[in-house]
């Protein structure tokens, strides 16, 4: 039991410092990746939307009078 706890924390003794270095800064990298995701699908919608109201727009000015 005392062995699955220790692998359960996350201050394992047992594992190396600069295994838990590089888990910090993968996961740090992961979450600037996230982030850049979210804002990248943020700017996409925007986009999408204008672009949408432009055709809407000239799909209209198209229609015959």
């Amino acid at each position: 039991m005392a062995k699955a706890l220790i692998g359960y924390m996350s201050s394992d003794l047992r594992t190396p410092a600069h295994l838990t270095a590089e888990n910090a800064r993968l996961r740090a990298r992961v979450r600037e990746l996230e982030d850049l995701v979210l804002s990248l699908k943020t700017e996409n919608d925007a986009l999408v939307a204008a672009h949408t109201a432009d055709l809407d727009t000239s799909m209209q000015e198209m229609q015959p009078a």
